[in-house]
């Protein structure tokens, strides 16, 4: 028996899977539109998947939506920790699992061209642990070598 599925996207976070507490931290998922070829009762057949929804939960009770997989921040010529379509602002510090549930379309082709299937499929959830940190700052003249006892050396 066949089995058609996408295969499982990954979540990450920007950057490097840390977070600051009260910035925002930027999620992306890899899902992308696929194709698997197949035979089912002896017939040929290929299905595509294309995603049509990206859903967020961030690990500490907030989740959002998303038509998007999210843009790393320098794809789209955005600073760290600026704002985006799938990006989180923690409030604690900790470790939390960031998951992502992607929606899918499907269309069959049989030989004859595309075909969309009614309805859609969830792909399997991908997760991901992101550390998040408070950050703790001082303005101080000099570095910390020039002036050993300023605030933060």
């Amino acid at each position: 028996m066949a089995r058609f599925v996408p295969s499982t996207a990954t979540v990450a976070g920007e950057p490097d899977n840390v977070a600051v507490v009260g910035l925002p931290a930027n999620f992306l998922s890899s899902a992308k539109t696929e194709t698997i070829s197949g035979t089912i009762l002896g017939r040929a057949l290929t299905i595509r998947f294309t995603p049509v929804n990206y859903a967020f939960d961030y690990g500490d009770g907030e989740q959002r939506t998303s038509t998007t997989p999210g843009t790393a921040w320098d794809a789209s010529g955005q600073a760290q920790f600026t704002p985006t379509d799938t990006s989180h602002v923690y409030k604690q510090p900790g470790t939390y699992t960031v998951t992502v549930t992607v929606t899918y379309a499907a269309d069959i082709d049989l030989g004859t061209g595309w075909i969309p299937i009614n309805g859609t499929l969830n792909g399997p959830p991908a997760n991901q642990q992101i550390r998040v940190v408070k950050a703790h700052t001082a303005l101080v003249q000099g570095t910390c070598l020039e002036r050993p006892k300023a605030p933060g050396c």
